[in-house]
């Protein structure tokens, strides 16, 4: 049928550079950001003129303020809330690490006792007539890659959140001199976190399949099938992240609000509200850990997804390297793109005003879309055969190259569209969230109706789009078209992890102005980066849920043809009982995450009243308030409140494949990932929208915001309470039910071999 273009050489080479130079220019950025110093005379710069839009003088100076008091503030609340996210992700990591080792264990007892923990080679899955490597290795490779990628997905959630840490008083400090200089330093920060998540993620598999060949030569089904622990191992530590942080950000967020707005009518992260340290420690354990964790999950999966399937079709069949490694070389040019996209953010277009940020950030969206279809055009030209066969369940189906670009560039759009619609009904800027602003004039009952109307509304375009995509991506390439279309919505992963840090980055920015006293002016312009910030958070939820679908999708093709089912009957009882409950897990999920927050913000608002009531000269500002007690109630709720989500979505496979066996268990997976995937757009969109309909009137910026304001008016009251209570909505469950419909999936995909040889126990018995 023709082989590629690429010779094999050149991709063994092409990958592992093009993860090294992810690496180095996160490493600049870095250093870019690091330069802005975090002391007296770091940023007194004076000069006539300076770059976007502003003179480089300080507005503290213009103002008479003192410049060196003001950077001694900066760097002490920059530390505390360093500190405090520090303590929670090592105390959150030593429950996760006893986890990890407990379920690699499990892994490979499970998977070795397949073959009755055997060292003599097997038939191979899909080739009766040839011999493999033996279930004990499976196991043994299995349980190496698993822990490869949860040790990934942990030290990429860090990395993220020690950077956000770093950069967020110093975007507060660059706010002096224009928002301009403040964004950049923003960007940059995300954009370290964007390139080291994505490079590492892509190296760390790189090696491992070249270090796993060594022993499994030409046996290529059972390599990869040995590689899909990795992804098993990132969406783990993911779920843990996302569920963990998005309790404790809330927890602090809601006892914050609640007490300090609405009850003591105070600013939102003033200095004298005990919450707000423990509020600003939340956002980067909650919006960078947990959501690095989360992208790489969804990255290392649907890459796995895509091997699998690859390696029973004719490119593992035959041994074509480079047509096999297609997922990781789009991966590879991904980072290229994502690169020279990054440079029209902060080198080629100058922010010269605040209503410049938002379509800067969406720029950056459209020009790594389209600079991603050219480049995957040029991939899919050079890496694969004209023609090649690709496993259709069973069959062999013939596929031309450019029916595989095809797959590729329609989740690429997809996920621009899912990015765009989400926008559009989270953003303040649109008619959706000013109908929900508008809602407050007559009471919080009402904004809480809009909003949930307007998040149900939401669902319908990204749901169409998703639907197109599976369709198309199906029909063209059948399973391994819908993970290459996964990987596509994820090719842009480091321009769309950039935006997404930015966004919490520019809230702490907001919070450490605050509370360093700094004038009205840079809080303008700081809130001005943080509601942009909060929009293109949004989006990033958006690309995460619309991902994990087509990925939930490819690991079910993958499951179901390594489990040897032939067909999913949904008029079999065994199945549909199966789909009912797994419609139902995403609730009983919901229910949990949100208890947990609510059951944690309960303590938070105690403590913070209590504080308030018996600390003399708190609320006259003469007395400092103990924020470490806050930060401690945030850290031991979130972590005893994660194991039992954690423990639904992690046992479910396992107790559905051993009792009920693998007909049931695809039911229960279709049907996690049909109610999931609606629940989570619409629970992210209703908090983001409530969030920016609060922005909107707080900001004041048009005159029907500035009907409904001022801060503390009734309207503004009305628009925090919804904002309250879509904050679990948009920051703990939302977020955290794609990880359960990804996860569930490839689980019981490592697990397919012991679920077909000894799972249904109860069906056996009865």
């Amino acid at each position: 049928m023709g082989a590629s273009i690429l010779p094999d050489l050149a991709t063994e080479i092409l990958i592992p550079v093009c993860a090294v130079i992810g690496i180095a220019f996160s490493l600049l950025q870095w250093v870019l950001v690091s330069q802005v110093k975090l002391s007296s005379g770091s940023s007194s710069n004076n000069g006539a003129g300076g770059k976007n839009g502003y003179a480089d003088y300080l507005i503290e100076e213009e103002e008479g303020l003192n410049d060196h008091n003001v950077v001694l503030k900066c760097a002490e609340i920059q530390n505390a809330i360093s500190e405090g996210a520090t303590s929670f992700l090592f105390t959150e990591y030593q429950y996760v690490g006893i986890f990890m080792i407990a379920f690699a264990i499990l892994i490979f007892l499970f998977l070795g006792s397949v073959e009755g923990f055997s060292m003599k080679s097997q038939p191979c899955t899909y080739d009766l007539s040839r011999m493999c490597k033996p279930a004990l290795a499976t196991a043994a490779f299995s349980t190496i890659s698993f822990l490869l990628g949860a040790v990934t997905s942990v030290v990429s959630g860090f990395l993220g959140m020690k950077i956000a840490t770093f950069a967020n008083a110093r975007t507060t400090l660059e706010a002096r001199k224009g928002v301009g200089k403040a964004f950049i330093t923003a960007f940059r920060s995300g954009a370290v976190m964007g390139f080291l998540l994505a490079a590492n993620g892509l190296l760390v598999l790189y090696i491992a399949i070249n270090l796993f060949k060594i022993y499994y030569g030409d046996d290529w089904g059972g390599l990869f099938e040995a590689i899909t622990g990795y992804g098993l191992g990132g969406s783990s530590m993911a779920l843990f992240g996302r569920v963990g942080g998005g309790i404790y950000t809330k927890a602090a967020d809601v006892g914050a609000d609640l007490v300090g707005k609405v009850e003591r009518n105070i600013p939102e992260d003033d200095p004298r509200n005990p919450a707000v340290i423990a509020d600003n420690v939340g956002d980067n354990v909650g919006d960078i850990a947990g959501m690095g964790s989360d992208l790489f999950g969804s990255y290392a999966e649907s890459s796995c997804a895509a091997l699998v399937v690859a390696s029973i079709s004719s490119f593992g069949i035959n041994h074509e390297l480079t047509p096999m490694l297609y997922p990781l070389i789009i991966s590879s040019v991904g980072i290229i793109v994502c690169l020279f996209t990054t440079l029209f953010a902060t080198d080629l277009f100058e922010i010269k005003a605040v209503k410049e940020i938002e379509p800067s950030l969406k720029r950056q969206l459209i020009i790594s879309t389209v600079l991603m279809t050219i480049g995957i055009a040029i991939v899919s030209w050079v890496a694969l055969p004209p023609s090649f066969t690709i496993f259709n369940f069973g069959d062999q189906k013939v596929v031309k190259n450019w029916q595989l670009f095809l797959c590729v560039a329609v989740g690429l759009w997809a996920g621009l569209i899912i990015g765009f619609v989400t926008e559009y009904y989270t953003s303040n800027a649109y008619s959706p969230v000013q109908d929900v602003a508008d809602s407050c004039r007559t009471g919080a009952a009402t904004n809480v109706i809009f909003g949930l109307a307007l998040g149900y509304k939401s669902c319908i375009i990204p749901i169409f789009a998703i639907a197109i995509s599976i369709f198309v991506s199906f029909t063209f390439a059948a399973m391994y078209g819908i993970a290459v279309a996964a990987l596509g919505m994820l090719s842009t992963i480091a321009t769309g992890l950039a935006i997404d840090a930015y966004g919490p980055i520019s809230d702490n920015a907001g919070g450490i102005a605050e509370m360093a006293g700094m004038s009205h002016r840079i809080r303008e312009r700081t809130d001005a980066l943080d509601a942009a910030g909060n929009t293109t958070a949004a989006i990033g939820k958006g690309f995460a849920i619309g991902s994990a679908a087509l990925v939930s999708l490819a690991l079910f093709g993958a499951f179901v043809s390594r489990a040897a089912i032939s067909t999913v009957d949904v008029l079999t009882p065994k199945v549909f009982i199966g789909l009912l409950i797994g419609a139902m897990l995403p609730y009983w999920f919901s229910a949990m995450t949100m208890k947990s927050v609510g059951s944690a913000a309960l303590k938070m608002v105690e403590e913070v009243r209590r504080q308030f009531n018996t600390i003399p000269g708190l609320m006259e500002g003469t007395a400092k308030p103990d924020y470490a007690n806050c930060v401690k109630i945030s850290t031991d709720a979130s972590i005893k409140e994660m194991i039992p989500p954690g423990a639904l979505v992690m046992l479910t496979p396992l107790i559905v494949g051993i009792f009920f066996g693998v007909e049931t268990l695809s039911g229960v997976l279709a049907g996690s990932l049909v109610s999931g995937v609606q629940i989570a757009i619409s629970a992210s969109n209703t908090g983001g929208a409530w969030d920016n309909a609060k922005k909107y009137i707080e900001a004041g910026a048009s005159e029907h915001a500035r009907t409904l304001g001022p801060k503390g008016s009734d309207p503004h009251k009305a628009a925090v309470i919804g904002d309250t209570i879509g904050d679990p909505l948009k920051d703990t469950s939302g977020p955290s039910l794609n990880i359960l419909i990804k996860l569930m999936a490839v689980e019981s995909l490592v697990f397919a071999p012991f679920f077909a040889t000894h799972g249904g126990l109860l069906f056996k018995i009865f």
